[in-house]
C-alpha cells in the first residue's frame, strides 16, 4: 500500500488551459491531490501542443495523438482525471465543484468563461478558487490580450539585469518560463489558503516581475539610479571551450579575485577599484575568452570548482540527462505512459511523500465514473477545515514560527512570502557574514550605516525579524539550537557542507524538535558530484537548460541571470507547504530538499521531453518562439531615458483571428493580403518578410501609439519596459502591487508585494521594514530567557552585534 501523501483526499477541479494552470495542478497532483481536469469535447488545446510541431527551431518534429495528448501534456497531466463537459453540462460541473476543495481557473475555454471565478466563489464559498490571468481579474488591462512573451516585456524582464549585447535587440528568456513561474505561484498560494474559502486573483504580470527582475523599483527609489543602464555580456559567462560551452561567473568580489588567480592574471586584481565586478571583467574579456578556448569543458570546470568559482556545463535537451550529477541523483524518470524521459519532482522529502509519476489520462477517461457518482449523490462533502488557531480571515501563516538561515535571493524569497502572509520569520545573519544582499548595492563603506542601505535586502526581507549569531562560536551554535526548539520551520540555502559543519543536519534538528520541518535549498542538492559547488542563478540556469533557449542562434546563449533564484524560492515554498500539511495530519517532522537546479529542470522540462519523445532538439531563436508567429521585438521612434534610439515593443500573434486584427490595424497593406499568411505555418515561413514590414511600421510610431492601435485590434503587444519603470503601469497601480515602506535609515520607497489580490483581503502586505542588522537580538534572545547582562556579554564577545565586523 502506498504511504499517505500530504494531499490525499484533497479534491481540485481544474478549469484551466495553458501551461500555467496545468503546471499548478501537476504540483498539486504530485502531492497526492485528486485533480479532475474538465475538458471540452475536443480536448484541452494542450493535448495537441508540441513546441517542435508548432514550428520552433528544432531538428525534428512531432506527430501528436489528440485523444492521448502529446508528450508535454503527458508530463503535465500525470495522475490527473479527465472529464469531458460541454455547454449543456453546467449541472454536472456544478456537482463537481460542490465537492472541490480547490478550483483552478483560467480563460481559454467556453466552459470556464461561462463560469467566472467570482460566481464560482459565491456558489461554493468554502472552496479556494485560484484564477490565473495575464493581468488580473479587474483593472484597466483586465481584458487586454497578452502572451507570456508580451508579459515579459511589460514586466521589464526582457531588459532584465542588462542581459544581452547592445548591438542587438534585447532578448526574452526562452522556454515559456513565465508560464511555469505563474503555475508554481498558483500552486503555492492555493495551498497557503487551503480550507479558507478564498478567491485568489493571481496576475501573471506580477509573477513575471517577481521572477524575472530584481527589485528594480526599490533599487531606483532608494539609490536614484537603475541597476543597469545598458545591455552588456557577462564575462566570461557562457563561453566556448575546446569541446563545448561552459558557464563561469563571478557573483562576488572574492570570486573575481579567484578567477584572476585561476587564469594566471593576479595583476588584474584591484581591491580599490571603483568599477563593478562586471566592469572589471569586461576590461579583460578578450584574454578571458582566449583562455577558455584553450581548455576543455571538464578542465575548466575542475579548476573552477577547486577555486570555488561558480561554474556549470551548458545543458540542452540532448545532453542534460547524460550529465554525471543528474545521473548520480536520478534527476530524470521515465514517463509511465509514453516512455520518454522527464524531470522528477522539483523537491524531495524524507519521509518520501510525493506521488508518481502516474500516467496522464485519455480524453474523457473518467467522465462516466464522475457522472455516475454525481447521479447517485456519492460526491463527498468537502473535507478540509480551517485551522482553528487562526480562523477564516486571518493571514494563513499566522502562528507559524520560521528560523530563516538563508542569504542572497533564492532562500529569502521563499521565507519572504511566508512573512508577507503572516509568519513570524527570524532572519539570522552574523556580523562576520551578513546576508550577501546587504553587500551588493555598491554603497561605499564610507557612507554611514552603508550595510543598511541595500534595496535588494530591503525588498526581500520586510516583515522579518533580524538577529545576528556567530555560528562559528560554541555560544552561537548553542543559541541556534535553543532557537530551533522554538520554531516550526527551519530554512537554509547554504552549500551542504556549511550546515553540516555547524552540526545542524536533519537528524540534529529532529533531536531538538521532532516535529520541525527542515527546508534545505542547496544549489545542486544534498548529494551527487556537484553538491558542494557554489550556485548562483546563472549556473543553475545553464545547468538546467534555461540558458540554452535564451539568445540568438548565431551566438552563444545569454545567461538569463534572473529566474534561477526566485524560481527556486517559489518551488521550495510548495515543498514546504506539503511538508506542513503532512505535519498537520501526522505530527511528524519532514526534511524537504529543494535543490535550485531541480526547480530549474522542471521549468525547462520541455527540452528533454521533446528530445526524448520526438528527437527534437529545441533551439534558441532570438525573440521568436513556438507559440506565436509573428513574434518579435520592433524598435519604436523614441529616444530612451539614456539618450539612445533603443525603445522597443513586443508583438506576438497567436491565432489567425489576431493576425486578421493586426492586418486591419495596419490598414490592410497589400503585403499582408497574401493568403498564405492567414495560417500560422504560412506566417512562420515568411517571418523574415513580416518582420521587415512590422519594423518599418513601428519605426514611425511611439510605443504608446503602437500599443493603443494593436490592443484595440485584439493583438497581444507590449512596450519593453525598463524594469525600474514598472510603477508607470496603470494596471499595477490599480491593483496596489507596489506599497510604500518606511525605514529607520532610508527614505520611504515602494516595494513589490504579492502577485495576487484576495477577496477577503488584506489590502496591504508589508507591515514592517526589513530589519536592521541584529535589530531584534534583545527581543528574540530575551524570549529564550537570556538576561540583559547575558546579552551584553554576548555582544562584548562578538557572538552578536549590530554592525559588520571589521
Amino acid at each position: 500500500m502506498d504511504p499517505a501523501r500530504p494531499l490525499d483526499g484533497y479534491v481540485v477541479v481544474d478549469l484551466s488551459t495553458g501551461i500555467a494552470g496545468a503546471y499548478c495542478t501537476k504540483l498539486l497532483a504530485d502531492g497526492g491531490a485528486e485533480v479532475i481536469k474538465v475538458e471540452p469535447p475536443q480536448g484541452d488545446p494542450m493535448r495537441s501542443w508540441s513546441a517542435s510541431s508548432a514550428g520552433a527551431e528544432s531538428d525534428a518534429g512531432a506527430e501528436v495523438d489528440r485523444r492521448a495528448g502529446g508528450a508535454l501534456f503527458s508530463f503535465l497531466a500525470g495522475g490527473k482525471r479527465s472529464v469531458v463537459a460541454g455547454p449543456d453540462d453546467r449541472d454536472f460541473v456544478d456537482e463537481l465543484l460542490s465537492g472541490a476543495d480547490a478550483v483552478i481557473w483560467s480563460r481559454g475555454s467556453k466552459l470556464a468563461e461561462s463560469l467566472p471565478p467570482a460566481e464560482i466563489h459565491r456558489a461554493h464559498p468554502r472552496a479556494t478558487v485560484t484564477a490565473i490571468t495575464p493581468f488580473g481579474l479587474d483593472g484597466p488591462w483586465a481584458q487586454a490580450p497578452a502572451t507570456e512573451f508580451t508579459l515579459q516585456a511589460w514586466s521589464g524582464g526582457i531588459v532584465g539585469l542588462g542581459r544581452g549585447s547592445p548591438d542587438r535587440a534585447p532578448v526574452y528568456v526562452g522556454g515559456q518560463v513565465g508560464e511555469y513561474l505563474a503555475g508554481a505561484y498558483a500552486s503555492a498560494v492555493t495551498l497557503a489558503f487551503r480550507g479558507r474559502g478564498e478567491l485568489i486573483d493571481l496576475s501573471m504580470l506580477e509573477t513575471s516581475i517577481l521572477g524575472l527582475t530584481y527589485y528594480p523599483v526599490t533599487y531606483f527609489e532608494m539609490l536614484g539610479r537603475p541597476w543597469r543602464d545598458a545591455r552588456r555580456l557577462t564575462v566570461p559567462g557562457i563561453a566556448r571551450a575546446k569541446d563545448g560551452l561552459v558557464d563561469i561567473g563571478c557573483g562576488t568580489a572574492q570570486q573575481w579575485f579567484d578567477l584572476c588567480a585561476m587564469t594566471g592574471h593576479v595583476e588584474w586584481i584591484d581591491e580599490e577599484s571603483e568599477l563593478t565586478i562586471t566592469e572589471q571583467a569586461n576590461l579583460h574579456a578578450d584574454e578571458l575568452y582566449a583562455w577558455v578556448a584553450e581548455q576543455t569543458v571538464d578542465e575548466i570546470r575542475d579548476l573552477a570548482t577547486a577555486f570555488r568559482i561558480p561554474n556549470a556545463p551548458v545543458a540542452n535537451g540532448a545532453n542534460v540527462e547524460s550529465l554525471d550529477h543528474f545521473q548520480a541523483r536520478g534527476s530524470f524518470v521515465t514517463n509511465p505512459r509514453d516512455g520518454f524521459r522527464q524531470p522528477g519532482p522539483p523537491y524531495r522529502m524524507t519521509p518520501p511523500l510525493l506521488a508518481g509519476p502516474d500516467p496522464a489520462p485519455l480524453l474523457g477517461e473518467h467522465t462516466e465514473h464522475y457522472r455516475e457518482e454525481c447521479a447517485q449523490g456519492r460526491r463527498r462533502t468537502r473535507s478540509t477545515t480551517v485551522d482553528a488557531r487562526t480562523g477564516d480571515t486571518a493571514l494563513p501563516f499566522e502562528g507559524l514560527r520560521v528560523l530563516d538561515l538563508t542569504t542572497f535571493w533564492a532562500g529569502p524569497s521563499c521565507t519572504h512570502l511566508l512573512a508577507l502572509l503572516g509568519a513570524e520569520v527570524i532572519h539570522v545573519e552574523s556580523t562576520r557574514h551578513p546576508d550577501g544582499t546587504r553587500l551588493i548595492a555598491g554603497i561605499p563603506v564610507t557612507v554611514e550605516q552603508w550595510w543598511e542601505r541595500s534595496p535588494i535586502f530591503s525588498g526581500l526581507n520586510t516583515n522579518k525579524k533580524g538577529i545576528t549569531l556567530d555560528l562559528q562560536s560554541r555560544r552561537g551554535r548553542e543559541l541556534l539550537g535553543r532557537l530551533v526548539q522554538t520554531c516550526d520551520v527551519l530554512v537554509e540555502n547554504f552549500t551542504p557542507r556549511v550546515i553540516e559543519q555547524i552540526g545542524l543536519d536533519f537528524d540534529a534538528v529532529q533531536r531538538l524538535r521532532p516535529d520541525a520541518v527542515m527546508l534545505r535549498m542547496p544549489g545542486f542538492g544534498l548529494d551527487g558530484p556537484w553538491r558542494d559547488n557554489p550556485a548562483f542563478a546563472y549556473v543553475i540556469e545553464a545547468a538546467a537548460g534555461v540558458s540554452w533557449l535564451t539568445g540568438y542562434p548565431d551566438r552563444n546563449p545569454y545567461e538569463p541571470y534572473s529566474v534561477g533564484d526566485p524560481n527556486a524560492g517559489i518551488h521550495a515554498l510548495n515543498g514546504l507547504l506539503l511538508a506542513l500539511e503532512h505535519r498537520r495530519r501526522t505530527g511528524q517532522g519532514v526534511l524537504v530538499e529543494a535543490a535550485m537546479v531541480d526547480a530549474a529542470l522542471n521549468i525547462a522540462a520541455e527540452q528533454v521531453i521533446e528530445y526524448s519523445a520526438y528527437g527534437a532538439l529545441l533551439q534558441r531563436a532570438g525573440n521568436r518562439g513556438p507559440a506565436a508567429a509573428p513574434q518579435n521585438l520592433y524598435r519604436t521612434n523614441e529616444i530612451d531615458e539614456f539618450g539612445r534610439l533603443d525603445s522597443w515593443v513586443a508583438i506576438a500573434v497567436t491565432t489567425d483571428e489576431q493576425w486578421a486584427g493586426l492586418r486591419h490595424a495596419l490598414g490592410d497593406p497589400p503585403w499582408a493580403a497574401d493568403p498564405s499568411l492567414s495560417t500560422a505555418a504560412g506566417r512562420r515561413a515568411q517571418h523574415d518578410h513580416i518582420d521587415e514590414q512590422l519594423a518599418a511600421w513601428c519605426a514611425e510610431r511611439s510605443g504608446d501609439q503602437i500599443v493603443d492601435t494593436l490592443w484595440n485590434a485584439g493583438v497581444p503587444v507590449a512596450k519593453v519596459m525598463q524594469p525600474h519603470r514598472q510603477t508607470e503601469l496603470p494596471q499595477l497601480r490599480h491593483r496596489g502591487f507596489f506599497e510604500v515602506v518606511g525605514h529607520p535609515v532610508n527614505e520611504p520607497a515602494r516595494h513589490s508585494s504579492v502577485p495576487m489580490r484576495l477577496a477577503k483581503g488584506p489590502d496591504r502586505f508589508h507591515r514592517h521594514p526589513a530589519p536592521l542588522l541584529g535589530q531584534h537580538n534583545h527581543e528574540v534572545l530575551g524570549s529564550l530567557g537570556l538576561t540583559d547582562a547575558e546579552i551584553a556579554e554576548l555582544e562584548a564577545e562578538g557572538v552578536i552585534g549590530t554592525a559588520p565586523a571589521r
